[in-house]
């Protein structure tokens, strides 16, 4: 016997309509490139969509045809969540922090039809935009009057002129919520980069799940700041949840300094925001040395990479601020963990509470979690065992979009996806990070492959070999250096080394140091034993630091 109830799909065009009808007069505040302050409301948001929409229809794409993003925060990239995945078409949102040929090989293995970028941006789509045959059309995010005319970008219109002369009347059209919505690539850590592809219901799932009380728990008495990009896993998916409960939503756009955050988060009444350490790092930076408070800023969620106890402690003892610590994955749309205190642990002395919420948090209903041993077999929640992290829900990754299928299947036949980390998980279910499978370096939350510092080291003619590893950081968590050890008779120094690395990868990639050692520690095998040669490095600092 089947229920009785209304069968509608869980699209993303439900999540604009809801809110332009319920809370149309709720504010959209944006820093835009042009270094203004936009405002709008959701009924212009549900308006301008719409008018994208219909400028996709004309231009004759295809429902799974993808577009693509290089913006900051800000409203009209905030239209194309909508426009672009409420007109059946799946929003393709690239970092910008790649490295040019990177993010070439993203677009034409996406094979976008077109891409939207901010003027920001302009000398990287300069530097790609030949490379890329499958766009057919390139969207400067701009008005008319701030068009490049020397761009050298064939045919680039400005995104103004572009939706101007189409309606803003369209019917959201209705198809199955399993459709592709939305997809994100992840860094790269091994190989090429890999991309999950997000489906309306998955999306429209999360939005809900993120918006919990034991989660973000915004509601439409909230004025919220998203600092995490929304190139990154769709701003934790904040812009959906937003929509959902109709908050106040405030757009830090490229100004992403500790004063530019602060006198917005003053200026806009923020109460919720949401970043990585690093930027957080320098907001406290900024107002600590000049004797500021916050006014109205009550919670932040940190993610990205782990949260420094000392920042947990500025936050909630020299400010008032409470800290959500949480953990996801782009395999998990993002959100699969955080961490708030349960009600038993609210007697707890102060340094135990603490202690409990420095951890990655417990698993959001809709996400399950367990950790396993070498031989998959399930280990204990016990707070001090700790094993392979496996994942599996709704929102969880199922196969990498012109992929494989990661899963591992347990004795059920259920699927669990594989996050790469190892962990501990405690009696309340409150799970720690531990270590990482994987030797991948995780610099201000952004992924670096050791693999790819490696390849570049080794195409110097002076490297027989070369090792990369993480060191910690104060400022960004892990900075990458490269172990290497010389051809015989070779000579190259670390100035001319690190110099090599230039153009061929990210900046922000690139290693802060060169260690020549005699030998890198080899397994049977012939695999690098990091961990020995980080027993080999034991008491090394980076420079400066």
């Amino acid at each position: 016997m089947l229920g009785q109830m209304q069968n509608q799909q869980l699209l993303i065009s439900s999540l604009i309509e809801f809110a332009e009808r319920h809370h149309g007069d709720g504010e959209i505040v944006s820093r835009r490139v042009e270094g203004d302050i936009h405002r709008y409301t959701y009924r212009d948001l549900a308006r301008r969509s719409r008018q994208l929409a219909n400028a996709l229809d004309g231009l004759g794409l295809e429902r799974g045809d993808r577009v693509a993003s290089l913006a900051w925060n800000g409203y009209r990239h905030m239209e194309m969540y909508f426009g672009v995945s409420g007109s059946g078409r799946v929003l393709h949102t690239i970092n910008p922090r790649l490295h040019p040929e990177q993010i070439a090989w993203i677009i034409n293995h996406a094979e976008d039809r077109v891409l939207c970028f901010d003027l920001t941006f302009l000398p990287l789509v300069q530097a790609v935009h030949a490379k890329c045959p499958t766009i057919k059309k390139w969207v400067a995010l701009c008005d008319a009057d701030r068009l490049p005319q020397d761009s050298g970008i064939p045919d680039l219109f400005s995104y103004e002129d572009w939706i101007a002369p189409a309606s803003d009347e369209y019917i959201w059209p209705q198809f199955d919520e399993n459709t592709a919505s939305s997809m994100c690539y992840t860094s790269g850590t091994t190989g090429n980069p890999k991309a999950a592809l997000y489906s309306h219901r998955s999306t429209v799932l999360h939005a809900y799940a993120a918006a919990l009380p034991d989660v973000m728990s915004l509601s439409a008495r909230d004025a919220v700041l998203p600092v995490v990009p929304m190139f990154h896993v769709n701003a934790w998916g904040i812009p959906y949840s937003a929509a959902l409960t109709g908050c106040k939503l405030v757009y830090p756009g490229p100004a992403m300094d500790g004063k530019s955050i602060y006198e917005l988060m003053e200026a806009e009444h923020v109460t919720y925001a949401a970043g990585v350490p690093t930027v957080w790092q320098m907001l406290l930076g900024y107002i600590k040395p000049a004797g500021l408070k916050f006014s109205t800023l009550k919670r932040t969620v940190i993610g990205g990479s782990a949260c420094p106890p000392a920042m947990i402690r500025a936050f909630q003892d020299d400010y008032g601020v409470e800290v959500l610590h949480a953990w996801g994955m782009t395999e998990m749309s993002p959100l699969g963990t955080l961490c708030t205190l349960k009600n038993k642990q609210l007697e707890l002395p102060e340094d135990e509470q603490m202690k409990v919420l420095q951890k990655q948090g417990r698993a959001i209903f809709g996400v399950d979690m367990k950790i396993v041993g070498d031989d998959g077999r399930e280990l204990p929640w016990d707070g001090r065992t700790y094993g392979d992290l496996l994942v599996r829900g709704p929102w969880v990754l199922e196969s990498y979009y012109k992929g494989a299928n990661p899963l591992v299947m347990d004795e059920q036949g259920r699927g669990w996806f594989p996050t790469g980390d190892v962990a501990t998980i405690d009696a309340d279910g409150f799970m720690q990070i531990t270590d990482r499978s994987k030797d991948v370096i995780k610099s201000g939350g952004e992924w670096i492959s050791s693999i790819d510092i490696e390849n570049i080291a080794m195409a110097h003619p002076a490297v027989a070999m070369a090792a990369c590893v993480g060191m910690p950081h104060p400022k960004w968590d892990e900075r990458p250096i490269v172990a290497v050890v010389k051809k015989p008779g070779a000579e190259v120094t670390r100035e001319e080394l690190l110099e090599f690395y230039q153009g061929k990868t990210a900046k922000w990639q690139i290693p802060d140091d060169v260690v020549f050692v005699d030998a890198i520690p080899l397994g049977a095998t012939g695999k690098m034993l990091k961990t020995r040669l980080r027993e080999q490095l034991a008491g090394y600092k980076l420079p400066g630091v």
